[in-house]
């Protein structure tokens, strides 16, 4: 018995003992699915595979690399793809839908952790192996955040950072011990990261784009490409992980397309003929008016509105504060007092929306309508003296305008706090003390972003502002995005229940002056930093609230963003021969989950 308590501690000294081995692992609490379950509870797992669907997009696409900067936006979609799952590339563990954050095996069988997660371990599944037969070894996993630490994008390049030591351990697992720089959601972050292939990949071509197909270890190949306009997938027959748990029910269809158009207007033509078989409805108008064709009036053409249960999010035109005129924070209070909302909710949405007010809306980690307790005040320290006391109190809310395009008493707001950054209106014209006019220009991708910057344009000219808008093609748009080329710019932030990792990337001061982040607004604000760092490393789900909640505060006292709308719903129109199953788990609808009706 001594004996083998002497090499049990040898081992631990090691750093070889094994800690549980785990199945599944949460940001906080435990996974909701035991040991042992069988599918993710918003699937069916009966159901028969087979058939095809024709998914459509907008845009183009020169490349089958997600992961380096040249391809970041130009990647053909379902290579590694959120909407229509990763096709081709895998993760070591894939995340569950119906949970706010946490992961389940799939190229890693089982992990190991300690409480205090200064290390995660993956021990690879036996059965794992790549399109061409080879199996996915320890060495593909070091080999892949190597590379993508020397020559891949935001965010995977900078993965390695927080990692002390990465190394191979017994014959297929893999630990990273972490250094001070990781944070308690780190292990999560690399687990979902891509693996890649060691032995059919050039490290010295890695970075350039390339529509060479590559080898991977999804449930699909490619079966056809035609550059910037198809791309079509087919089923793997020999896929290694079609019998696991997290992928019973999931990838349904024989085969998948992807056809790419140039215009919104094109693709849901397409829609309305058939050749495209789903189409997610963003436009309240058009959701309300367009759907008069035949195929809607005998029922071939189904419409139905999913309630996820997610907060908010924020959709709003961002002022770009690398430019001179967006760096005081009251200009961009008084432009963001000056949006008519409820004139544009009326006359071009049918007054469908809801005014946006904070990133986490509708949730308990909002700052909108949930007072800062000790906890939170606590944490923000001095911040609080740049946070007003209606945000601090949960009551700040945009003003509600008389829906004119022209209130008198809102826009007198506006022009009181231009004031109090130096400008005036001489001549019909507002200007600073130098004289140099107010103006900007709002760069807009589509006819949608189009028309709510033409009614912005029309009431920022009533006090002397004006502003040029740019609608640029796909290709344009996404290299100005990528280089931060433009003054105002209209985005979308998602908001989940377990914000993390990917805040960094959106408005820590480190992504500000980094090519192709998502810091579109170019923040650079220690107490911001502060907040993330605190979410991120939060153990308790109570510590986790307060830190959300007061970072959710110093975005909206910034006035990065003129918050625009949210519905709180999802709108999908699609041909009935496409089913789907019938929970709808918290993350929303999952079309991985769905299939097609004429195989069954």
């Amino acid at each position: 018995m001594r004996r083998i308590a002497i090499s049990l501690l040898f081992l631990a000294q090691c750093g070889l003992a094994h800690a549980d081995r785990l199945h599944g692992i949460a940001m906080h609490g435990e996974p909701a699915l035991p040991a042992g379950y069988t599918h993710f509870p918003y699937v069916d797992p009966q159901v028969k595979k087979g058939g095809r669907i024709n998914y459509g997009v907008v845009g183009t696409f020169d490349s089958l690399n997600s992961f380096v900067l040249k391809g970041m936006r130009t990647t053909a979609r379902g290579i590694w793809d959120p909407e229509y799952g990763n096709l081709f590339y895998e993760s070591l563990m894939t995340r569950s839908s119906d949970e706010p954050f946490s992961l389940y095996g799939l190229l890693a069988e089982t992990v190991e952790w300690d409480e205090d997660r200064t290390f995660i371990q993956f021990n690879l599944n036996p059965k794992a192996h790549w399109n061409d037969g080879k199996p996915v070894t320890a060495e593909d996993v070091i080999f892949s955040f190597n590379l993508l630490q020397d020559k891949g994008r935001p965010p995977y390049n900078r993965r390695m950072a927080a990692v002390e030591k990465m190394e191979k351990v017994g014959e297929n697992s893999v630990r990273f011990t972490f250094n001070d720089k990781a944070n308690r959601e780190t292990p999560l972050i690399l687990a979902m990261s891509p693996i890649l292939p060691q032995h059919a990949i050039d490290p010295e071509t890695f970075d350039r784009t390339s529509l060479d197909i590559p080898v991977a270890s999804g449930p699909y190949k490619i079966k056809s490409i035609k550059p910037g306009e198809k791309i079509v997938y087919q089923r793997d027959p020999d896929y290694w992980g079609k019998d696991l748990p997290a992928k019973v029910g999931i990838d349904n269809y024989d085969e998948i397309s992807v056809t790419y158009f140039l215009q919104d207007s094109t693709l849901f033509e397409a829609f309305k003929k058939g050749d495209v078989d789903i189409y997610p409805e963003g436009d309240s108008g058009h959701w309300t008016r367009a759907y008069d064709f035949p195929a809607v009036k005998n029922g071939e053409v189904l419409r139905e509105v999913f309630q996820p249960g997610l907060p908010s999010g924020m959709l709003g035109f961002v002022f770009n504060t690398r430019r001179p005129l967006f760096t005081n924070a009251k200009v961009r209070e008084a432009l963001s007092l000056a949006f008519d909302f409820e004139w544009v909710n009326k006359n071009l949405y049918g007054g469908a929306f809801k005014r946006s007010q904070s990133f986490w809306q509708n949730s308990s980690l909002g700052a909108y309508g949930n007072a800062a307790d000790a906890r939170e005040l606590a944490l923000l320290g001095t911040a609080r003296s740049k946070i007003s006391p209606e945000i601090l109190q949960g009551t700040y809310a945009m003003p509600v305008s008389d829906g004119s395009g022209a209130d008198r008493k809102i826009l007198r707001q506006a022009v009181t706090l231009l004031a109090q950054a130096g400008y005036s209106i001489k001549g019909g014209k507002m200007v600073d003390a130098s004289g140099n006019p107010l103006s900007f220009e709002v760069m807009t991708q589509n006819e949608s972003q189009e028309r709510m910057a033409i009614a912005y344009q029309r009431t920022l000219a009533l006090i002397g502002i004006r502003i040029s808008i740019r609608t640029v093609d796909d290709a344009q748009y996404q290299a100005r995005s990528n280089s931060f080329d433009y003054d105002m710019i209209v985005k979308a932030y998602t908001s989940s229940l377990s914000p993390g990792a990917e805040q960094i990337n959106r408005w820590d001061s480190a992504s500000r002056d980094a090519s192709g982040s998502f810091n579109y607004a170019g923040t650079a604000d220690p107490d911001i930093d502060r907040m993330i760092d605190a979410l991120v490393n939060a153990r308790s789900m109570e510590d986790f609230q307060a830190a959300v909640r007061a970072y959710d505060r110093l975005l909206v006292a910034g006035h990065y963003v003129v918050p625009l709308y949210h519905i709180g719903e999802q709108w999908v129109a699609r041909w009935k021969h496409i089913g789907r199953p019938e929970k709808t788990p918290l993350y929303g609808y999952q079309l991985p989950t769905w299939w097609d009706a004429r195989a069954q």
